[in-house]
């Protein structure tokens, strides 16, 4: 395993909290090439998902709930679910053609038809149900909830088949198919978890040591890697799936929460509150290298990478005057 890497002169190499501290030229990576006004859209934006078939943002607009769906290519907002409760999680399902939205206020997963918009089956997770994943693999949806658990859910019959109870409310986590195993932030407990996907049980903790409040996180299966983002400090910490241990660090931007793995690169993407797109090149060498930091929008934290499309879809919400947007990256 490679030497823990958590020094303060890594620190100040790549902070990235303070554009006029970085060494590098802004934007190398990222191009701002279009964005796309949510009419009457008011208050926080949290996660989207995407149809890549029909070029459809899922975006869960919480502080306004609703889920409103955009054409990426003609820049239409082509439909907007109305009467939800502080949507977070939104998933979509390719091959049924359904949409996952997890209503934190009132703890309700819906499944719709993205045909017609009509919701097809409601399971009531009771409070606060916030991030999802879609499997395909298994063809689950994993949704997490309330004050410590992830609920298992069959796609096709749209029943919820298990549960994994967790210390505490569940941010980000990540299946993996070659481990058999989900990574679970659960930042009240100041850790990671980590369950058993036969079993639905925790089968390890893993404490944090230098960074806390573990929101964010992505995971490249190939190298045994998890990509977390603490927010306090503000860190991009790289975890070895295999020993839980934390193996690089490096400043990033404060609020994180969206963190992007993308293979054919080894980039590492982090959208930040505080206003910053962060990008990190992965070095087995080197660790993290900043390659770009690029302001935003204060607020506009969440975020989605479509690899296939060269393309990083930001949330951005209203403020100062402007009015809530997509905002859509080419990824040079």
């Amino acid at each position: 395993m490679q030497t823990i890497i958590f020094l303060s002169a890594l620190f100040s190499c790549f902070n990235c909290t303070s554009p006029g501290n970085n060494s590098y030229d802004q934007s190398k990576l990222l191009t701002l090439s279009k964005k796309i006004t949510l009419a009457g859209v008011s208050g926080r934006m949290d996660h989207i998902a995407y149809d890549a078939e029909d070029h459809l943002a899922f975006i869960a607009a919480l502080g306004n709930n609703t889920i409103e769906v955009v054409n990426i290519n003609t820049g239409n907002t082509i439909h907007t679910i109305k009467g939800l409760h502080e949507p977070q999680g939104v998933a979509y399902i390719p091959s049924l053609k359904r949409l996952v939205v997890a209503n934190g206020g009132n703890g309700k997963c819906i499944f719709y038809d993205t045909r017609t918009y009509s919701p097809l089956r409601v399971i009531d997770l009771k409070d606060d149900a916030d991030n999802i994943r879609y499997d395909p693999v298994s063809n689950r949806v994993y949704a997490g909830y309330g004050n410590g658990g992830i609920a298992v859910i069959d796609a096709n019959t749209m029943e919820q088949a298990g549960t994994i109870s967790l210390d505490g409310h569940p941010e980000s986590f990540q299946v993996s198919n070659k481990q058999n195993r989900i990574y679970i932030n659960v930042p009240d407990e100041n850790e990671t978890e980590v369950a058993d996907l036969l079993l639905n049980t925790i089968i390890a903790k893993w404490k944090n040591t230098d960074a806390s409040s573990n929101f964010p996180m992505a995971l490249n299966e190939e190298d045994n890697s998890l990509f977390i983002g603490c927010r306090s400090p503000a860190t991009l910490e790289v975890v070895n799936t295999e020993t839980g241990k934390v193996v690089y660090a490096a400043s990033c931007s404060g609020d994180a929460d969206d963190v992007f793995y993308n293979s054919s690169d080894s980039l590492v993407f982090v959208s930040a509150g505080k206003g910053f797109i962060d990008v990190f090149k992965t070095n087995s060498q080197k660790g993290l290298v900043s390659v770009d930091h690029l302001k935003t929008s204060y607020g506009a934290r969440t975020s989605l990478l479509l690899p296939a499309e060269k393309k990083f879809l930001l949330a951005v919400p209203a403020h100062a005057g402007e009015p809530a947007a997509l905002w859509i990256y080419t990824i040079m």
